[in-house]
């Protein structure tokens, strides 16, 4: 079981890694984030495509890093 559990910790810390890569940059810095945040959330920029998906994926996956680490640590601590 511990195997089981720490292959799955690893294959959700690849995706999640990837995912976080994949996903494009917020180049507008800090006067970008105050000012835009709320455009961004109920806005223009929530779409469809490729980012949201990316978005969803990385939020799976550092639920699922959360998780698995926190029932490895402890089950077999």
């Amino acid at each position: 079981m511990k195997i089981a559990l720490m292959a799955l910790l690893a294959i959700a810390s690849i995706v999640l890694i990837l995912s976080v890569l994949l996903q494009s940059g917020n180049s507008d810095g800090l006067s970008g984030s105050i000012a835009g945040g709320a455009e961004q959330l109920f806005g223009k920029k929530k779409g469809r495509g490729y980012e949201a998906i990316l978005s969803k994926i990385t939020v799976v996956c550092a639920v699922l890093f959360i998780v698995l680490s926190l029932a490895i640590v402890s089950m077999f601590s």
